[in-house]
């Protein structure tokens, strides 16, 4: 065994697989130890924020202002709000309104917002405009709205007698408080989701959920897939004949069909992240059981087989010590591979919205599925759905990296 092990972490392709799932299991089991809560929380009010770093409008209007001479102020302040798209999304309504496409510079600022400004009627609804694109032009109108003024802000307050405005003060727009001197201070690094969840906690509870639900799936495919290999490669007969019957049946209808019937006939309700594992897993054991029952076949008339057979040891014990060492490399190999698989098969099944139930625990699957339904790749709202997607593709690269460094270990016609 020592000799064995250390065969397998002399295996370069092995190692960097095995470090690469390590580190994201442990961040999957770490994290939650140090940042408690739920991870479904809903935050924000509204979809998508972007990643950032958010400080409370009233600590910032409250805190010490410094003033502050950068170059370029308005420029980037001119860039954040109207940017390339803004500038054809503006274009495109005028020139709907009607004014000379010929007469529209989208690089000259000051022009383009002097035109839209003596244009734009937010009641208006121009020919083929959806409701939700005239909403759209309503908010770019209010976002840019004085976008050129250099004046401050008026900080006022109310009489509540007379309901006469009082000015406080006026913050600049050179001014500038210290994020450390605030004390309402929020990090997203990966912003929020269709929902305003936090999306870093929500992701790496999807990691270790998602991570459960390959573990039991692989668990179960890889023990249903040996025992029925084990008995039917090394029984036989009519045994043999009822087990193969059966797996080709399941090869007969995709396992991915017969995924999908199962988990739609159980219902939303009842579909858990353990018992769409176990669905998972009652589907996926058929090619274990092949390979198994083929490789038993041509151990079963060894020598030393036939001498315990011999010896009057029962069939259960030959299966367990003088079959099952033979194949267990293989099995460690299968199981690996089952439990990528049904990490992938869970994904597929949230993306269809056959997962599991929404209200208990997210999945990479479930996100994905949230942020199809909830166009965020249409929107460009990336961090909604790319971190998910790095997430699923280390984990299967990582596990078949570990696999094929296996391979090469245990397999003697791929050895050097």
């Amino acid at each position: 065994m020592k000799h064995m092990l250390q065969q397998v972490f002399h295996s370069p392709k092995f190692v960097v697989g095995f470090i690469i799932f390590m580190s994201i299991l442990l961040l999957s089991v770490i994290y939650p130890i140090f940042v408690t809560g739920d991870p479904l929380v809903i935050i924000g009010k509204g979809t998508f924020f972007e990643p950032g770093i958010y400080v409370n409008v009233v600590d910032g209007i409250d805190s010490q202002l410094y003033s502050l001479s950068l170059p370029d102020v308005a420029e980037k302040r001119i860039a954040l709000k109207l940017g390339a798209t803004e500038r054809a999304d503006m274009k495109e309504w005028l020139v709907a309104f009607g004014i000379p496409e010929a007469d529209i510079d989208t690089e000259d600022t000051e022009a383009l917002l002097n035109i839209w400004n003596q244009n734009y009627d937010s009641k208006l609804r121009l020919p083929g405009m959806t409701n939700a694109r005239k909403n759209y032009f309503a908010r770019l109108d209010a976002s840019i709205d004085n976008l050129l003024s250099t004046e401050g802000i008026i900080i006022a307050s109310k009489d509540p007698s007379t309901g006469a405005l009082t000015e406080e003060e006026t913050i600049g727009q050179s001014q500038y408080i210290n994020v450390n001197r605030t004390s309402n201070v929020k990090v997203l690094p990966l912003g929020t989701d269709n929902f305003g969840r936090d999306m870093v906690p929500e992701l790496i509870s999807a990691i270790g959920t998602s991570l459960k639900i390959g573990f039991i799936a692989g668990s179960i495919a890889t023990l249903l897939g040996l025992v029925l290999g084990l008995v039917a490669g090394y029984v036989g007969g009519w045994v043999d004949d009822i087990i193969l019957f059966v797996t080709n049946l399941f090869i007969v209808i995709p396992s991915f069909v017969l995924l999908i019937l199962i988990s739609y006939s159980i219902g939303q309700e009842q579909r858990g992240a353990v018992t769409v594992a176990v669905v998972i897993g009652f589907t996926s054991w058929v090619w274990t059981c092949r390979a198994v029952r083929s490789q038993v076949i041509s151990l079963r008339n060894r020598d030393h087989v036939n001498l315990s057979k011999l010896s009057g040891h029962s069939t259960a014990h030959i299966i367990i010590s003088d079959i099952l060492p033979y194949v267990a490399s293989y099995v460690v190999m299968a199981f690996i591979l089952q439990i990528s698989s049904g990490i992938l098969s869970e994904a597929g099944l949230s993306i269809l919205g056959l997962g599991p139930k929404t209200s208990d625990v997210a999945t990479l699957g479930l996100m994905m599925n949230w942020a199809m339904i909830y166009s965020a790749h249409i929107m460009g709202k990336w961090w909604a759905y790319f971190p998910v997607i790095i997430a699923i593709a280390l984990i299967t690269f990582s596990m078949n990296l570990m696999n094929t460094g296996l391979d090469l270990v245990f397999n003697p016609t791929l050895r050097d």
